[in-house]
């Protein structure tokens, strides 16, 4: 059974013998290094960066789900750098809007 499987993966159109296979694996690089990013402080995010993964994530889900053959793992790999782009977005928005301004300490 479980030969069955690693074959039907393995001569699957989106398989790993095809870049449809190994683009979105390489991809997920992308999203481990953002999720690294969450030990960074908010203040050293950017917003042109996590804009453009957020983006990604999302544009690149819907497509993988309108192409033949469907391609499960460039949609998950998307959805999490979607995910984790709005998360750092969140995170960056907080830290620059919520939080109060500290009040200047005078010098005399």
């Amino acid at each position: 059974m479980a030969t069955s499987k690693l074959q039907a993966l393995w001569n699957h159109p989106a398989g790993p013998k095809t870049i449809h296979f190994w683009a979105p694996t390489f991809k997920w690089g992308i999203s481990i290094a953002n999720i690294a990013d969450f030990a960074k402080p908010p203040e050293k995010l950017s917003y042109p960066q996590q804009i453009a993964v957020t983006c990604t994530g999302v544009i690149w889900s819907r497509y993988s789900m309108v192409i033949n053959p469907k391609n499960w793992n460039l949609f998950s790999v998307n959805v999490a750098m979607a995910g984790t782009g709005i998360y750092q977005l969140t995170r960056k928005i907080k830290h620059d809007f919520a939080t109060k301004a500290e009040p200047a300490v005078a010098n005399e």
